[in-house]
């Protein structure tokens, strides 16, 4: 079972609001999230693959590009 692969799949919308929750999650004191680290390998790879993944990563409007996408991911309120 150890080389098998799973494969998530993910609206583009969920891979920029994770990407970027990702990066900030690795640029945190994880000790105090993470406590085994065995889960830094999938963690990173995981954020990596999005990074490859994401072409807007990198563009200038990318801070509207995700509040938009949290906006359509966010439940909406009755």
């Amino acid at each position: 079972m150890g080389d098998s692969q799973v494969t998530i799949k993910l609206t583009s919308d969920e891979a920029l609001v994770l990407s970027d929750w990702l990066e900030k999650l690795q640029m945190t004191d994880l000790s105090r999230v993470v406590d085994d680290p065995a889960v830094w390998a999938p963690i990173h790879r995981i954020a990596g693959t999005l990074d490859k993944s994401l072409a807007g990563l990198f563009a200038p409007d990318y801070d509207q590009r995700l509040e938009a996408a949290r906006r359509r991911l966010r439940p909406e309120m009755d």
